[in-house]
């Protein structure tokens, strides 16, 4: 019998009305505490994280799955990256 190896889905961080930087300050606490390879949604309205959210993923080497325009604001589909020394 094989095992289901399929990945959990990912939670969904709820942003929403906080402007720069609160958005990456918060996700970054909040991937801290996740284990490497998993996932979270982070949803946004901030205009400037279009910009601010895939710069925190490649300076802190989580991966940027997704990225998709939604009625108000954004989501981001980020993987969390293996944890730097």
């Amino acid at each position: 019998m094989l095992e289901n190896k399929l990945p959990k889905p990912a939670s969904v961080y709820d942003l929403k009305g906080l402007n720069c930087p609160l958005p990456v300050l918060k996700a970054k606490k909040r991937l801290a505490g996740m284990r490497p390879g998993t996932r979270l949604w982070l949803e946004t309205t901030d205009p400037l994280a279009v910009i601010d959210i895939p710069a925190f993923c490649s300076d802190s080497g989580h991966r940027l799955v997704e990225t998709a325009a939604v009625s108000g604001g954004h989501r981001f589909l980020v993987e969390r990256g293996q944890q730097r020394s």
